[in-house]
């Protein structure tokens, strides 16, 4: 855009849509990949992949210095499948069944796993916002601490889905 002179809006209208066909593509190519690596993997690899672009802009804002942003886009995304996704789902479900079920554990995992995303959110901005004098540094260090954590979860909770459906 800088080079062409567009306007930033031009700029993003094109980025977009070039985005359009590189996530069917991705997903094209994760579907091939997870018949051949079977349905654990395979879930995994559309699971990490079929977010790629919040990935992306993710980091590419966290390399800029928008925290912010990266803040609000986790969370919309979490509000995005918890309440469009899932009642989406449950909607559709009850128009063509009458009585749907559920696994009560993954209910329960998923739910937990909500409770941290949550907390992992909350402690950092109630430190910032409750400290007097707190340095920067320490901030940063909290969040890393509180981002290590989250991963370490996340790999065990797909260590004990792999294990609990396999």
């Amino acid at each position: 855009g800088h080079f062409l002179e567009w306007g930033s809006t031009i700029v993003f209208v094109t980025s977009a849509l070039a985005i359009i066909p590189l996530a069917g593509w991705m997903g094209t190519a994760t579907e091939e990949i997870a018949v051949v690596l079977g349905p654990n993997l395979g879930g995994l690899l559309n699971a990490t992949f079929g977010n790629a672009t919040e990935l992306i802009i993710g980091i590419v804002a966290l390399n800029a210095g928008l925290i912010d942003v990266v803040k609000s886009s986790l969370v919309g995304s979490i509000i995005g499948n918890l309440l469009l996704v899932m009642g989406l789902s449950m909607f559709l479900g009850g128009l063509r069944f009458k009585e749907q079920k559920f696994q009560p554990v993954i209910a329960r995992l998923n739910a937990s796993a909500l409770n941290l995303a949550v907390i992992a959110i909350l402690v950092p901005t109630a430190v910032d916002m409750t400290s007097i004098g707190i340095k920067e540094s320490t901030m940063q260090t909290l969040s890393a601490a509180v981002a290590v954590v989250l991963i370490s979860v996340y790999i065990l909770t797909l260590l004990f889905s792999m294990k609990t459906h396999s």
